[in-house]
């Protein structure tokens, strides 16, 4: 069935939805700043404004002589040029340069209409002019309003700072100074000179922009979370149960309650576990079968074999041994096959008991006649649950398999530990190990590396497959590996 709403087009309209929000709250914020001369009518250019006033105190305080070099030592500090003139014509300190056009026009139109011939100086009758804020000839003054009482500005609100930007001559801002020369005329102005918009650090802060962008990143991940989160969520929850069906363990069950592809997956799995578990069942159950109905036959032959020993001459007993080798192998094969599939078949939620784990496996050493090549290192006080045939089955197993493998390369030891509410038992040996990109395939019914595929070497290749069975069927876990140096590991892993 084709998915109501497809994931890929869920995860276009969130994004797209996203980048709407986004855009949407960098319109509002951005809506009232678009122009580059807001820059100086906030915090910013209050700043650049009492660098003007600090500059301008020292200046009142020093000679006129000394006004070029107090202006370098600002310009190497800043890395700005800082330059004094008065009106936008005539400049008064600093490197020689002359105002741009675009400069001296947007100063010129700056200033208001001539006051009354009755209109006072601010500073009253004979007092000497402010040029902070200009002669009455030049800015105009401002009553209470948006840049406060006494405030001026260019447009009603705001001290008169200026932004011109020339497309060739750079960026361009001038401030008021307050030099209280005590002569009428233009207003002293500081030029600040800068190729670039940032003029040192002095005009653009860097540090808003910074939580701006550090605020987008969090709201993008608060945003962008809760959708991802599920969506792993689910992808996580279907990488265990894959992992579990592949390790042979088929009873899992995911979450397929979604409406999109990872709900249909989900699907696929549970039906894919499902299915493979009838395969498998119906497997270790035909095999079972097949290797019941071989026990007859077999013990048939057996029988008629001894007989035939009676019967035969000493040139014939010679072929009557042959084939009763043969038969043995064949003995040996089919109660392989039927420990496999019984294990197999064993229901996984069989009742446990508590085991006590070192006299099952003193048990079983002694029932392998294994007693002079194992070492035991279990703790007395160590209990499991598990059902106590089907681990003395895969301990034997283990043990069998090592000695046949590696009892003549050193010691082989059977150790256990507890491991949080767990118990780790290791069935450890000596030998040669097998080879690396055999390991994982360690426990699959019939496989056996290439170095025991000989007659020699025995076995069916069911040894391990039915300690994995076992174990399972215990509700335990069971891993294989080699060890550094030499010699191979097999843990065993069991509930308290």
């Amino acid at each position: 069935m084709k998915p109501r709403f497809p994931l890929f087009y869920r995860i276009l309209a969130w994004l797209f939805l996203n980048l709407a929000v986004l855009g949407l709250v960098a319109f509002v914020a951005l809506r009232g700043s678009l122009r580059l001369e807001s820059l100086l009518t906030g915090p910013l250019g209050e700043r650049v404004q009492k660098v003007a006033d600090t500059l301008a105190a020292e200046l009142r305080e020093r000679a006129r002589t000394d006004w070029d070099g107090i202006l370098e030592r600002y310009h190497e500090t800043y890395g700005v040029d800082f330059l004094v003139y008065r009106g936008e014509h005539q400049q008064v300190a600093g490197t020689p340069t002359t105002l741009p056009t675009e400069v001296r026009e947007r100063i010129t139109a700056r200033r208001r209409p001539p006051l009354p011939p009755d209109a006072e100086p601010r500073d009253g009758p004979g007092g000497p002019p402010d040029f902070r804020g200009g002669p009455p000839d030049e800015f105009p003054r401002q009553g209470p309003g948006p840049g406060g009482p006494g405030r001026r500005g260019p447009h009603g609100g705001g001290p008169p700072r200026l932004y011109v930007h020339g497309h060739a001559t750079g960026h361009w801002m001038v401030f008021p100074m307050a030099m209280d020369t005590g002569r009428a005329g233009p207003p002293n102005l500081l030029v600040l000179h800068s190729q670039t918009l940032s003029a040192g650090g002095l005009l653009i802060d860097a540090t808003p922009w910074l939580w701006a962008a550090g605020g987008v990143v969090v709201f993008s991940v608060l945003w962008w979370l809760p959708f991802v989160g599920r969506i792993t969520r689910s992808l996580g929850q279907m990488t265990a149960a894959t992992e579990r069906i592949a390790e042979g363990r088929f009873d899992v069950a995911v979450d397929a309650r979604r409406a999109d592809e990872i709900g249909r997956l989900g699907q696929a799995i549970n039906r894919m576990s499902g299915r493979l578990e009838g395969f498998v069942t119906g497997q270790k159950r035909f095999l079972g079968d097949i290797a019941h109905e071989l026990c007859t036959p077999l013990a048939r032959m057996e029988m008629a074999l001894g007989v035939l020993e009676q019967r035969a001459d000493s040139a014939q007993r010679e072929y009557v041994d042959d084939v009763r080798d043969e038969v043995r192998q064949m003995s040996g094969l089919v109660n392989e096959l039927l420990s496999f599939s019984k294990a197999g078949l064993r229901a996984r939620d069989l009742p446990l008991s508590v085991v006590p784990l070192r006299e099952l496996v003193e048990k079983v050493i002694a029932r392998e006649s294994a007693g002079g090549a194992v070492t035991v290192e279990v703790p007395e006080a160590i209990r499991v649950r598990a059902e106590p045939e089907l681990l003395a089955r895969a301990v034997g197993n283990l043990v069998r398999n090592a000695v046949r493998y590696a009892g003549d390369a050193g010691p082989i030891t059977v150790s256990a530990s507890t491991s949080g509410a767990h118990v780790e038992l290791r069935v450890r040996d000596a030998g040669a190990g097998v080879p690396a990109d055999a390991l994982g395939r360690l426990g699959e019914p019939f496989f056996r590396p290439d170095s025991a595929r000989t007659r020699e070497q025995g076995g069916t290749g069911l040894g391990l497959a039915i300690v994995r069975s076992c174990v399972e069927a215990c509700r335990g876990s069971v891993a294989f590996a080699n060890r550094t140096p030499r010699g191979f590991e097999a843990t065993i892993r069991l509930g308290i």
